[in-house]
């Protein structure tokens, strides 16, 4: 479809252009169009892209690629945002000149525990082939028989199984290739559309968050040549299904009585549990899955109840050599800026054995953790039991939440706003996609709420009030703001020596 009229000056014996009437060279036009992005530039190159030549030779181009090509746009899942579609609109004929049968092909074929391959739409191009060859490393796709009869498929004794395998169905520009957890589940004109970032590694891939009546139906990426260029994997693309679980936290609970309580009956219980402690009585868990405003908040409090043992949860796995961080928190730079790992000297984590040994030691009496299990932390049922104080923030239950004094909902990553730093130092914003269910809120809410109710008084009201009050109290944020982050963020990396 990138077919153009090309030619080259016309040169004369002594190897000069040749000029006509008006002066300019006259041009030898190549009888035959060419493919565009197959060609060289060169100096004095003329190109026509929309003359005679080149429209008749795209409707051609189009008239041979719909002729085995399947009419059913109605039910095919690219509809709306298939390229073949658009170029058959603005190229195609109202009507078809072919009147054999059409070449039938396998359909619904299950490639891989992610892709769905319907061949009879393929056109042949190739480029599922070459993502998985040259950027996924993984050369499981190719062609199999010829002409009209050539099909895509997987190498025997294969599937396509990769952890950016769905990558080619972005770039699949028809609906041959299709997502099995998006397939058949919603027109895509009706999804309303959130940039964002993924949150299921330190590399924080640019996403655009597709969601339709407070659902989100699907997360694929958006191109941002510093972060992830136009790829990301299949785990953080899919690592979202968790928000609508039904087992989701939507109310403040209270025990010993399990009971669901109103969100100021939750403060005020929380209050009587963490005031009036000596310091070192008090340990906090924060997660390196909050945002630098949580975070920020969160070492205010800490602060404020005289806390000396605070730490993250560290998230390590393996680096795939691609996307995939080794690192599986999004923002454990952002905890170490804070100071909320202990020292810049301990590593992430290293100061939870001294959490839990405090508490079996009746040391530490009351235990704050916001978004993490503490029995993951390496609590036991036990510890937990013997504490004087155990106040948390949850989406989902876990084994603190059971036992937590007071739990609070909260918000997950696509539920608000906020900024995060990612593992090369990259600042990127977070925004809101859909609403949290019931009475969860946002984590910085709860923090700034828990702060004045602790006597620490607070004036902020919006997301922009925290993130003002942290670049005035953080010199890695001198002079910045939410909109200055813009959608494809900005490189810290200057500011963070030390990291």
């Amino acid at each position: 479809m990138c077919l153009i009229e090309m030619g080259m000056p016309k040169v004369g014996l002594d190897r000069k252009p040749l000029l006509d009437a008006d002066g300019r060279p006259e041009i030898a036009w190549i009888p035959r169009p060419q493919i565009s992005c197959a060609q060289d530039i060169a100096e004095g190159m003329a190109i026509r892209t929309d003359s005679p030549l080149a429209q008749d030779a795209r409707k051609g181009v189009m008239e041979f690629l719909l002729i085995n090509h399947p009419l059913d746009c109605p039910i095919c899942d690219q509809a709306g945002e298939c390229r073949l579609q658009e170029f058959s609109v603005e190229y195609g004929n109202a009507g078809s000149r072919f009147r054999e049968e059409k070449v039938k092909k396998p359909k619904n074929v299950v490639i891989g525990p992610r892709v769905t391959l319907d061949d009879e739409r393929c056109i042949l191009c190739s480029r599922c082939i070459r993502f998985m060859k040259e950027v996924a490393k993984d050369d499981v796709l190719g062609f199999v028989d010829r002409g009209s009869y050539s099909t895509l498929t997987v190498h025997p004794g294969r599937e396509l199984d990769s952890n950016y395998s769905l990558n080619t169905v972005d770039i699949c520009p028809v609906g041959a290739l299709t997502s099995r957890d998006f397939r058949f589940k919603m027109r895509v004109w009706f999804l309303k559309e959130t940039k964002s970032f993924c949150t299921s590694c330190a590399t924080g891939c640019n996403t655009i968050i597709g969601v339709r009546e407070n659902t989100i139906y699907r997360q694929t990426p958006r191109d941002n040549p510093d972060v992830n260029d136009c790829w990301m994997c299949d785990y953080g693309r899919l690592d979202f299904h968790y928000i609508s679980a039904p087992e989701r936290l939507t109310a403040p609970i209270l025990r010993p009585a399990p009971r669901r309580i109103s969100y100021t009956a939750a403060l005020d219980a929380a209050r009587g549990l963490l005031t009036g402690r000596s310091p070192g009585e008090t340990a906090m868990i924060v997660s390196a899955k909050m945002t630098n405003e949580e975070l920020f908040l969160a070492s205010r409090l800490r602060e404020l109840l005289g806390v000396q043992l605070c730490d993250i949860l560290p998230r390590q796995g393996t680096a795939d050599g691609i996307l995939m961080s080794a690192d599986r928190n999004p923002n454990a730079t952002g905890a170490r800026v804070f100071g909320l790992t202990g020292s810049l000297s301990l590593a992430p984590g290293a100061r939870l054995k001294d959490v839990v040994e405090g508490v079996g030691s009746g040391k530490i009496k009351a235990l704050l953790v916001f978004g993490e299990d503490p029995v993951a932390c390496g609590l036991s049922v036990e510890n937990l039991r013997n504490l004087d104080a155990l106040v948390m923030t949850s989406l989902l239950p876990n084994g603190g939440t059971e036992l937590a004094h007071v739990v609070f909902p909260s918000a997950a990553f696509a539920e608000k706003r906020g900024s995060m730093i990612n593992g090369k130092g990259r600042l990127q914003r977070l925004n809101r996609a859909v609403n949290p269910p019931g009475d969860a809120r946002d984590d910085w809410e709860i923090l700034r709420d828990l702060i004045q109710i602790c006597g620490g008084g607070d004036g902020l009201q919006t997301i922009e009030d925290v993130f003002k009050n942290m670049a005035a109290a953080n010199p890695v944020f001198l002079g910045l703001s939410l909109s200055k982050i813009g959608d494809l963020g900005l490189d810290l990396s200057d500011k963070l020596p030390s990291l």
